[in-house]
């Protein structure tokens, strides 16, 4: 999906929703528990019913990791089902955190990528970039995907290095200057948390027109008005991320049904933003 694409696809469904796919098995409804594989299936019916109201979908790796073999087939067959379900109509991302040596990066490309490799193949990845410029560009180099670099995180211990000053400058600063000469604004995006809401106005100065995923609205206490207030550009330029007030909205056997009233919640608030 290119960048235009993306900007149309927004600008389409009035929304610029991404639900994390944080499934995590303990939660699954106990009804799913009986059928061969509840994740997916947990999974499926939150696509199915929230589909038209998000322009992405998330899945973070440690929640399918965690449950070994099982656990990727899980991963693998959601992400084949968003591709096939839905061609076109969503941008999805590998929340896998990715950073290593070159050689080593560019195996992890083909992991997220490379649908004949390893039966996955999303649009993006996120990527940790504190081993620098050769555990990045290897993600770079296939061609019309994005990577996601994590540049101000939503977490308490953000600010434990993120913050460190050298140069004038914080080092997320410097992580966000830094890797626009490897990539642009039409295959890279950075994370920047909804918790640091305040910080989107300096964010802006140095990557006025890349595109941000914003995690931590919802349940990590982010506002999406405050994060559109100082993040959005003409383009929207921002996926905003909600996991656990939505795909956990009902424990019960009604949760896609409440997963879709809190994503028009929030489908509803992007809409009129959009507007203004």
């Amino acid at each position: 999906m290119t960048r235009t694409e993306l900007i149309k696809l927004i600008f389409r469904k009035r929304s610029f929703l991404c639900i994390g796919l944080d499934t995590d098995l303990s939660k699954v409804p106990q009804h799913l528990l009986e059928l061969d594989d509840p994740v997916f299936e947990f999974n499926k019916a939150i696509i199915d019913a929230t589909h038209d109201l998000a322009v992405a979908y998330k899945p973070n790796f440690a929640f399918y990791e965690c449950n070994g073999v099982k656990g990727w087939q899980s991963l693998t067959r959601t992400i084949q089902y968003i591709n096939t379900a839905y061609p076109g109509e969503l941008f999805t991302i590998a929340d896998a955190k990715r950073g290593d040596i070159g050689n080593t990066s560019q195996q992890y490309a083909r992991a997220m990528f490379e649908a004949s490799s390893s039966g996955m193949d999303f649009n993006a990845v996120t990527v940790a970039p504190y081993m620098g410029e050769d555990s990045v560009k290897p993600f770079l180099s296939c061609p019309g995907k994005w990577i996601i670099v994590l540049a101000l995180t939503s977490n308490k211990g953000a600010g434990d290095f993120q913050f460190f000053s050298g140069n004038g400058q914080h080092l997320f600063e410097q992580v966000l200057s830094k890797s626009q000469q490897w990539g642009s604004n039409e295959n890279m995006m950075y994370v920047v948390g909804a918790t640091q809401a305040e910080m989107l106005t300096d964010i802006r100065k140095i990557v006025p027109d890349h595109f941000l995923l914003v995690p931590g609205v919802g349940a990590q206490g982010g506002s999406l008005s405050d994060v559109a207030r100082y993040g959005l550009t003409s383009e929207c330029g921002l996926i905003v991320n909600s996991s656990r007030n939505i795909i956990y909205a009902s424990g019960g056997a009604d949760f896609a049904i409440k997963a879709r009233e809190e994503a028009i919640k929030m489908q509803q608030e992007m809409s009129g933003i959009l507007g203004r």
